[in-house]
């Protein structure tokens, strides 16, 4: 039985629903499953720097008096936070798992 993530925790993430939908058992060939989660993998670290792109925006608007609303700062600043810690997790997964395959013996 599989896990529906979107379900999990209401993540609405484009990314997260792309992985999703294309993790659903299908006749595709291996190289075009790891393109799948390369361009997976690539879009959430653009996301990732899209959202320090905005804190980083709202940070110099609100240095600037342009802003003066705190909670829209501090909004983008945690969703630039949450999504780096994630794209690192993500990461150190994936060095993980490659580590113990490079370390089986054939």
């Amino acid at each position: 039985m599989a896990i529906n993530l979107l379900e999990l925790s209401n993540v609405t993430s484009p990314v997260i629903e792309s992985v999703y939908n294309n993790s659903k058992p299908k006749a595709v060939s291996e190289s075009n499953d790891f393109d799948l989660a390369f361009q997976a993998a690539m879009n959430m670290v653009n996301e990732t720097n899209d959202y320090s792109n905005a804190a980083e925006s709202a940070e110099i608007q609100f240095a600037l008096g342009q802003q003066e609303n705190t909670h829209d700062l501090l909004v983008a600043q945690e969703k630039s936070n949450v999504a780096l810690q994630f794209t690192v997790a993500v990461r150190d997964k994936v060095l993980e798992a490659y580590r113990e395959i490079m370390q089986m013996q054939m």
